[in-house]
């Protein structure tokens, strides 16, 4: 057994991330989330603890705020008519109204500044592209 996992409730007790239990926690998660995904060239512990937080955000917004299952360009498509968006106003966000069309065809994936970027503009969690 590792050392790390020798004593899980101390790791806790330090404060080591935990299930989200409330809309504040999920905010906190979410903002620290927003920061780490931020970066151009997260370490590899950045990067654990980027999938580590997407993975308590996911699990505590699907028990809490469950959606029928669709992928990145249906939740894109859904957000900019919420929002009374069209492609070339996601732009700034994409680069270019070019590449907002493959992503919504499907021709082309997002990347993580793109999921940062449309995160932080429609203040969601970045897991909801994933």
């Amino acid at each position: 057994m590792s050392t790390a996992l020798a004593n899980p409730a101390a790791m806790i007790h330090q404060g080591a991330p935990r299930i989200i239990r409330n809309d504040r926690e999920l905010e906190e998660y979410t903002q620290t989330l927003f920061r780490l995904t931020a970066k151009k060239k997260p370490t590899r512990d950045e990067d654990e603890a980027i999938e580590l937080l997407t993975l308590l955000i996911e699990k505590y917004e699907a028990e809490q705020y469950p959606i029928p299952e669709s992928g990145p360009a249906e939740v894109l498509k859904f957000l900019m008519e919420s929002h009374s968006l069209n492609q070339k106003d996601l732009t700034p966000e994409f680069g270019a109204e070019s590449t907002v069309s493959l992503v919504l065809s499907g021709k082309r994936r997002m990347n993580r500044d793109h999921i940062a970027a449309l995160a932080k503009r429609f203040k969601v969690s970045p897991a909801v592209f994933f």
